[in-house]
């Protein structure tokens, strides 16, 4: 039994319901705002989170990368790497060629982007003046490459929390790539108030990074 066909297998009627209405990236994007944000330290695989109906942003890129292959796209994750910040971790997808992502945030500036990306760097940049911490300062500073988590199917991703600590690890291992210059970081402004109104709306301040 494939690893799709296993998770599908675990999931009572009610949660299969909920699975099978996942038709496009935008209704996965969907269910993750739903589904309040988690503070809590530990992570959540997809069937745990759709369980719990709860998690933070690697509890929810699990979901949509699970998700996004059950629509026949390969489970990637890509990490945006910050500076004084929480890491922030996408579940990208391609269509025609271009890429998108869906994603869950504390943060209203930080979840879907649709597929018309030309490039990996070009969709993380989309992200560049929403990504920014309770200071007010932007805080993106690279990303790093895809991570395909069919590498992880012999540990059960997908059904089991044990060793998703594995993924955590792999995702501070692989190449990554930075999106700023030390001039440019220095030269940074702080969010507008405006800007900062607007991507801190409805933001859980339990779940909130912290910075120095």
């Amino acid at each position: 039994m494939n690893a799709l066909k296993e998770f599908e297998s675990r999931l009572a009627a009610d949660e299969r319901k909920v699975w099978r209405s996942l038709t496009t990236p935008a209704k996965i994007q969907a269910c993750l705002d739903e589904a309040p944000y988690s503070g809590e330290e530990r992570y959540r695989c997809p069937l745990t989170f759709l369980r719990d109906n709860t998690g933070h942003c690697f509890d929810g890129a699990l979901f949509a990368a699970a998700a996004l292959r059950h629509l026949g796209h390969p489970p990637l994750l890509v990490d945006l790497l910050p500076g004084d910040d929480d890491d922030h971790i996408l579940a990208i997808f391609k269509r025609g060629g271009h890429w998108g992502a869906v994603a869950k945030s504390n943060f209203a500036g930080l979840r879907f982007r649709e597929p018309v990306y030309r490039s990996l760097r070009e969709l993380v940049m989309s992200y560049f003046e929403g990504y920014f911490n309770v200071k007010g300062e932007k805080t993106l500073r690279g990303y790093t490459r895809p991570l395909n988590l069919t590498a992880y199917d012999r540990v059960g991703w997908m059904w089991d929390d044990a060793r998703l600590d594995d993924i955590g690890v792999k995702l501070g291992e692989i190449k990554s790539y930075k999106v700023l210059t030390p001039a440019q970081v220095r030269a940074l402004q702080p969010v507008d108030k405006r800007s900062f109104e607007a991507g801190t709306l409805g933001l859980d301040m339990n779940g909130v990074y912290k910075p120095m």
